[in-house]
């Protein structure tokens, strides 16, 4: 039969001389034999209640459950329980991976707000999703990231009152030249300016180029008004002449 000094014991399996002495000292682990000097020696035996005495550690079982778990003869039992112990916390361990992935995933998406927040918000757990569909159409973009809850909550109450004045334009008739049209689009770029990236007037026009070229975004503005998305394209090019005329 084997025979193992503490050191040896302690050195194979990663655990202090310390704590070797202390789980002889309270029954956990006593050794198969002591020398005459009373040295302890340990068999390979014990070497194996070691490694069942490790695994419930790792599953955070106080030491005498562990005792008292280890008085089964019936090594299977001890087998069968970890093996199931151990896969109930992996489970747990990757619902909390999962989850710590989303955040991360939103986080290198651009924007730090769970589901329910982006539903809350914005009106779809999506959100997310078609932030970084817009942020691929320009290399300019902000780290979004950093916004909280309280920003992004300031951002939709901006993008909401802009998109009033475009509606109150439109519902009034008035001309995609007007004043009352052309300060919707300078309010819009301004917005797009002060969170996303820097948008002067010509990086204006090609934004608004997109609403007409992407059917989905077109969609979404027309469905606050008929020709929505031809007016405040228009809108924005007017602006656009508006600001050349008077510099």
């Amino acid at each position: 039969m084997a025979d193992y000094s503490v050191g040896e014991v302690a050195a194979m399996s990663g655990i202090s001389i310390r704590t070797l002495h202390h789980y002889d000292e309270i029954g956990v682990l006593v050794p198969n034999s002591r020398t005459a000097a009373g040295h302890r020696r340990y068999c390979d035996d014990d070497l194996a209640r070691l490694r069942r005495i490790l695994y419930y550690r790792a599953l955070d079982f106080p030491l005498d459950r562990i005792a008292a778990l280890l008085d089964d003869p019936d090594p299977g039992t001890h087998l069968r329980r970890q093996h199931r112990l151990l896969r109930q916390r992996q489970a747990r361990t990757s619902d909390m991976l999962a989850q710590l992935d989303r955040e991360v995933e939103a986080l290198e998406l651009g924007i730090a707000l769970s589901p329910a927040q982006q539903r809350e918000i914005f009106g779809t757990d999506r959100f997310a999703d078609l932030l970084a569909e817009a942020e691929g159409t320009s290399a300019q973009w902000r780290v979004t990231a950093v916004y909280g809850e309280q920003e992004w909550r300031a951002i939709k109450a901006e993008a909401d009152a802009v998109i009033g004045l475009f509606a109150d334009a439109i519902a009034a008739q008035a001309p995609v030249g007007s004043d009352s049209a052309t300060d919707a689009a300078e309010q819009h770029r301004q917005h797009l300016e002060r969170w996303f990236f820097e948008c002067g007037p010509q990086r204006h026009v090609e934004i608004a180029d997109q609403y007409l070229a992407d059917p989905a975004a077109a969609a979404t503005w027309d469905a606050v008004a008929p020709g929505f998305a031809q007016y405040v394209h228009d809108a924005v090019v007017a602006n656009v002449a508006r600001r050349h005329s008077t510099s």
